[in-house]
């Protein structure tokens, strides 16, 4: 028995333009951090005056537990959006803002504690041009991600998403996962690594 042409062809879709554009902005947002993480580390050690990584910094526990914690309210929050549970996304969307925001909360008061009391500043020394550059590019990106989360908040505690936005919601969980992984790379560079790092020869 012949076999016909529409027996053994498939059916081809253009990929979805939100997620190619999700892919694209992830792939050129990681090249910029790159950039960023490899100028840190390049320049760790290299300070010549204080204040260095081991004197003013401390692991910041409770807001990566956060942060990381937010992939999970933001995964649940997806799952109760695909099962119709409006009231379960929006606990666990509001959520994962709620653990967003304490992030950042932490992060500014990090910063005005290195800068007012320990006189860590961008023009200090290397440590503290390359650390707010690094540690401030990705606040911004979770700055970002706090918008586009309310902005969905908002909508739809007003009654204005609907079934055919899940992808909308689809692709801000994307980039909220791209901002939490960056963060694992940020945290052992700046926070692990650079604090065990070697100080420069003629330096204590």
């Amino acid at each position: 028995m012949e076999t016909t042409t529409a027996q053994i062809s498939t059916e081809w879709k253009l990929p979805s333009p939100r997620k190619v554009g999700m892919i694209t902005l992830i792939l050129t947002e990681s090249t910029l951090f790159s950039i960023f993480v490899v100028a840190y580390v390049f320049y760790i050690g290299k300070s010549l005056n204080g204040p260095f990584p081991k004197d003013v910094l401390e692991i910041p526990w409770l807001a990566s537990i956060c942060l990381f914690g937010s992939s999970a309210t933001i995964v649940m929050a997806e799952k109760a959006l695909h099962r119709k549970n409006r009231a379960a996304f929006h606990g666990f969307w509001l959520a994962t803002i709620a653990l967003g925001a304490i992030f950042i909360i932490y992060t500014g008061i990090e910063w005005y504690h290195l800068i007012f009391h320990d006189n860590l500043t961008v023009s200090t020394n290397l440590f503290g041009s390359t650390f707010y550059a690094l540690v401030g590019l990705h606040a911004s990106h979770v700055i970002v991600g706090l918008i586009l989360l309310s902005c969905v908040a908002i909508s739809s505690l007003r009654g204005k998403l609907h079934e055919d936005h899940t992808e909308h919601v689809e692709m801000i969980s994307w980039y909220w996962h791209f901002v939490d992984a960056i963060w694992i790379v940020v945290l052992l560079v700046v926070y692990i690594l650079s604090v065990h790092a070697p100080l420069p020869p003629g330096v204590s």
